[in-house]
C-alpha cells in the first residue's frame, strides 16, 4: 500500500485528466498537501474525493467509456486486452489493492487502469496490451490478494 500518491497516480486512477483534478483541488472537491511544487494525497483524502456524489458520477462514466471504447473498435494495430475486476475489499484492503495496480500500470507503460470502490466492493479495470495486462493479472495472483 503506497503512503501517498501524487496527481499523476490520482489521474491513473481515476482517468480523470491532471487538469481536472487540479480544478477539483481549486473547487475544494479534492484535498492534498502541495510539498515541493508536487500534490501528494492519502488514501484517506482519495476515499473522501471519490465517495462524494459528483465524483462517483464522472467515475461511472468514466468506467463505461472504456469498456464501450474497447468494444467499439474492431480493428486493432496489436492484440488487446481489456479485463474487469470486482473484488469485495475493505477499505484497508482496497488500499493495498489501489497502490498494488497503480504502481504496476506505471511500470507497464502501455496499459490503461481505472478505479472505483464503493466501501464494498473494489472494481479495476485493465485495457491495453494483452501481453502486459496478462502480466499484470499474473503478478495480481501470485502476489496473493485473493480476499
Amino acid at each position: 500500500m503506497k503512503e501517498n500518491y501524487n496527481l499523476n497516480d490520482l489521474a491513473q486512477i481515476t482517468g480523470f485528466t491532471t487538469r481536472t483534478l487540479r480544478n477539483y483541488l481549486n473547487q475544494g472537491f479534492l484535498k492534498g498537501t502541495k510539498t515541493n511544487s508536487k500534490w501528494q494525497f492519502t488514501p484517506k483524502e482519495i476515499d473522501n474525493f471519490l465517495k462524494q456524489p459528483f465524483i462517483k458520477e464522472g467515475l461511472r462514466i468514466k468506467q463505461s467509456s472504456v469498456v464501450f471504447d474497447f468494444m467499439a473498435v474492431r480493428t486493432k494495430k496489436e492484440e488487446c486486452s481489456c479485463i474487469i475486476l470486482d473484488i469485495p475489499c475493505s477499505v484497508n484492503e482496497e488500499n493495498k489493492l489501489s497502490g498494488f495496480f497503480c504502481d504496476k500500470v506505471n511500470c507497464s507503460g502501455d496499459v490503461t487502469f481505472n478505479y472505483n470502490w464503493n466501501s464494498e466492493i473494489c472494481r479495476i479495470i485493465l485495457f491495453g496490451a494483452a501481453a502486459s495486462v496478462a502480466k499484470i493479472m499474473k503478478e495480481y495472483y501470485a502476489a496473493d490478494f485473493m480476499i
